[in-house]
């Protein structure tokens, strides 16, 4: 159950409609999970400053289960992450930042108990 997390100071309005979407398609591909597993959400018009200045920005949080644990794995992943965000939000590489969390079953609740129990 990938949780993918967009936060930018970009406004609403300069998001591209449906980027929640394709986000989420291009987040699987990625990842190599279930789309329906996939879970997204985008912040916009954030109060954001990075890397010494607050022109527009993206930090992208990627938490997973089983994908996200090694620098091999998140080499490849952050190469496909920053080719959808380049061109869905015409930023820089260098307004742009991941975070990888690999994650254990027992840390994600669903259905009032953990994963690990169901």
């Amino acid at each position: 159950m990938p949780t993918i997390e967009l936060d930018t100071n970009l406004p609403a309005d300069r998001l591209p409609p449906g980027l929640e979407k394709r986000l989420c398609a291009a987040a699987a591909t990625i990842l190599g999970k279930p789309e329906e597993f996939v879970n997204v959400t985008v912040r916009p018009g954030l109060v954001m400053w990075m890397f010494g200045s607050p022109e527009p920005c993206v930090q992208l949080a990627v938490s997973s289960v089983g994908v996200v644990g090694t620098a091999e794995q998140n080499r490849s992943h952050s190469a496909g992450f920053f080719q959808f965000l380049t061109k869905e939000l015409a930023l820089g590489q260098d307004r742009i930042l991941i975070r990888f969390y690999p994650l254990e079953l027992w840390q994600i609740g669903k259905d009032g108990t953990v994963v690990t129990l169901l």
